[in-house]
């Protein structure tokens, strides 16, 4: 992964707890941003969930058969498995089935 250089200024206590903790600095910052950043993500997934968009909310009280009946035929033919990036489409009573038509 490329690297880029910032520059923080921690307080001495802060940056003694770091040493005591850990050698490399950079490593410990590093695993501690990534553990924040993590956690906000969570946390905003959580407030979406709690809160969700009008649209969202309609759909889901809907249900999916409603929702996929209402999109438009070339919306469902560009559907695509994440797994595989093979092309996907729902079939009533059958479910999930690779190919286009």
């Amino acid at each position: 992964m490329p690297m880029g250089r910032v520059t923080v200024t921690l307080p001495a206590e802060i940056l003694s707890d770091i040493d005591d903790a850990e050698k490399n600095r950079s490593a410990f910052i590093l695993e501690a941003v990534r553990r924040e950043l993590s956690r906000r993500r969570r946390l905003n997934l959580r407030k979406s969930l709690q809160n969700p968009h009008v649209e969202s909310r309609v759909n889901a009280e809907a249900g999916f058969d409603a929702w996929a009946g209402s999109l438009p035929e070339e919306d469902l033919s560009d559907l695509v498995d994440p797994s595989t990036l093979a092309p996907v489409r729902w079939i009533e009573g059958k479910g999930w089935k690779e190919g286009r038509k």
